[in-house]
């Protein structure tokens, strides 16, 4: 069985090694669909750890839990030019339900910041509303091409955090919040010590104005990213229309964030 395979070691070949560790600790196992994995019980059970600590410090910075669709209509995806580009690649697509084709191919989530984009400009009037502070937890599809247990598959286990704000300043303190609690996670209950940064421009997250990041060292010496914490400005809000009305009763667009 593939859990009872020699341990390889970890100076000869630290990618196998580590694959050859997940699989004899029982914590995955592989898919049948190529880039696939299934998270076993000792698996899962780490990642309610991981859920519970971080759930605690979000809602400690006072956001809320929600839940959004898996399928996302590809007319949504395509306002954003840039976003629709960086996601591309990756995009796994429906095309037939029920047995006939679709009169528009439905994307299965490989980010939410389309759907959120336009829910949250159902949602938002007035600055009476905002902040809007809204975590996800969900799973995700992006058709990777090169998948590890855990670090890469095509089918992952996710958080995502989207929040709209009146004012640039607001956004921004959110953005460097987010990214300070990801690294007290990491630090202090991971005991993975992380290094604080900001992702160059073409490293940025699609769409993005900046993009803050926590960089750990893996024993390869090869770095990994282990949380992003997105400044959108007002990119989103311009192309889904989220508008607010502010005390002078005039029309502004929100500055939103993402987080994951």
């Amino acid at each position: 069985m593939a859990n009872e395979q020699a341990l390889i070691s970890r100076t000869d070949d630290f990618n196998e090694w580590y694959n050859s560790l997940v699989l004899r600790a029982e914590m995955a196992d592989y898919g049948p669909v190529r880039g696939t994995m299934i998270v076993r019980p000792y698996g899962w059970a780490l990642w309610e750890n991981v859920q519970q600590a971080l759930d605690r410090r979000f809602k400690a910075t006072g956001h809320e839990n929600a839940g959004f669709p898996m399928l996302i209509p590809m007319s949504f995806f395509e306002k954003e030019a840039s976003h629709v580009e960086g996601f591309a690649p990756e995009l796994a697509v429906v095309t037939h339900g029920g047995g006939e084709k679709l009169a528009e191919p439905l994307a299965i989530r490989p980010t939410s910041e389309t759907i959120i984009g336009h829910t949250y400009a159902r949602w938002i009037q007035s600055y009476r509303d905002l902040p809007i502070l809204i975590n996800l937890w969900n799973s995700v599809i992006r058709w990777e091409m090169r998948t590890k247990l855990f670090l890469r598959t095509l089918e992952f286990y996710w958080q995502e955090g989207h929040t709209a704000h009146a004012t640039s300043d607001e956004a921004l303190e959110e953005t460097q919040r987010m990214l300070d609690v990801y690294a007290d996670f990491a630090i202090n209950d991971a005991a993975i010590p992380v290094i604080r940064g900001e992702k160059s421009e073409k490293e940025r997250f699609a769409g993005a104005q900046m993009t803050l990041t926590i960089e750990a060292m893996m024993g390869d010496g090869k770095a990994l990213q282990s949380g992003t914490s997105h400044y959108m400005g007002q990119n989103f809000a311009r192309a889904f229309d989220i508008k607010f009305l502010d005390p002078n009763n005039e029309q502004q667009y929100c500055y939103t964030t993402s987080w994951g």
